[in-house]
């Protein structure tokens, strides 16, 4: 059996063009002034579009794929559909259908091999309530799988990057290591059986919705998921869009299983590099904060986590009541009137 890891040179959000990168080609393009129902779209990177339709729905519509960052293709399948269905989630909304996007290398793999990541990603969302309505594809020399996912929310109950609060608490719902993990399977450090929790923490759908009370979701200021950048860099993205700053705890993030060690190790991606000069000249590092809490910040994460700022009234029970679904929820930082750094990662 072919492994889809080593048919690739990075994998998972890992292989995310640099948030610096994309900013810079971003700032190059001359874009006309958004239509008027166009509530979102990406100038705060907010991580979907919400278009409205009526004075009691929006649209909200949302683009992700990468090339595979685990062996199995069914799992791949599973773990590309979790991760683009977070977009959805992470602004409040319910996903509803999806379009999938397959770049596939016909001469070196069987045809069984897509139908596989297919299949994972139609199980994955039918859990989400949503059907696969249709898609594209086209003869590749590389693997690359994603969906273009669109969900509804009404408008009064939004989530965004900006809306952060001074006094705010900061919830985390998954365990961080993701890059550096993956780094070792494809590196042979670590095997799958290992890495099981990993596997289920980025397969587990970010629908905190339906594990919360109306009052407990008006709770929650701004939202966004953890992927790619690396909580520093969504972090980052919060604060700059909320005109705030947001202060976390190194002692308090959660960790996935075998994190430390392949940290320890130097099982590293490029994205580890990149996440770190993307916000370092916005953040502040206290002298506490170890070698490896510093390389965790900076994790590229594939199908993480929410991070949430919530009102600090109903912070603890509201972590309270997400453990039962995602047990590392935890509260990990707090949201400060805008400094003179927008970051500060205290131990």
């Amino acid at each position: 059996m072919v492994k889809l890891t080593q048919t690739v040179k990075k994998g998972g959000c890992a292989a995310k063009v640099a948030a610096y990168e994309l900013r810079d080609i971003l700032g190059r393009v001359r874009f006309p002034k958004p239509q008027e129902n166009l509530l979102i779209n990406g100038a705060h990177f907010d991580d979907a579009a919400v278009y409205r339709l009526s004075d009691d729905l929006c649209l909200v519509e949302t683009l992700d794929f990468f090339t595979p960052i685990v062996d199995d293709p069914y799992l791949f399948g599973q773990i590309a559909s979790t991760n683009a269905l977070s977009d959805v989630y992470a602004m409040g909304a319910s996903p509803k259908t999806a379009l999938a996007i397959l770049a596939f290398p016909l001469a070196t793999l069987d045809n069984a091999v897509a139908a596989q990541i297919l299949q994972g990603a139609v199980d994955t969302l039918s859990k989400a309530g949503a059907d696969l309505a249709g898609g594209h594809s086209i003869d590749d020399d590389t693997l690359k799988f994603g969906l273009s996912v669109t969900g509804f929310v009404h408008p009064k109950e939004i989530w965004a990057n900006r809306g952060a609060k001074p006094g705010d608490h900061l919830i985390l719902t998954k365990g961080l290591g993701t890059g550096t993990l993956m780094a070792a399977l494809k590196n042979g450090r670590l095997s799958e059986v290992e890495l099981s929790s990993a596997f289920h923490s980025m397969t587990m759908l970010n629908d905190i919705r339906s594990h919360l009370t109306s009052k407990d979701l008006a709770a929650i200021h701004a939202a966004t998921d953890v992927t790619g950048f690396g909580i520093a860099g969504h972090s980052y993205q919060m604060a700059k869009a909320s005109g705030v700053s947001l202060a976390i705890s190194a002692s308090t993030l959660p960790r996935l299983a075998h994190a430390e060690t392949a940290l320890a190790e130097g099982l590293l991606t490029k994205a580890h590099r990149t996440n770190r000069e993307y916000v370092e000249t916005h953040l502040h590092v206290m002298n506490v904060v170890g070698d490896l809490e510093r390389l965790l910040f900076f994790d590229p994460q594939t199908s993480g986590g929410l991070l949430l700022a919530v009102d600090p009234q109903f912070s603890a029970d509201f972590a309270t009541k997400l453990k039962g679904a995602f047990p590392d929820a935890v509260v990990v930082g707090e949201v400060l009137p805008r400094g003179e750094k927008s970051l500060y990662y205290d131990g």
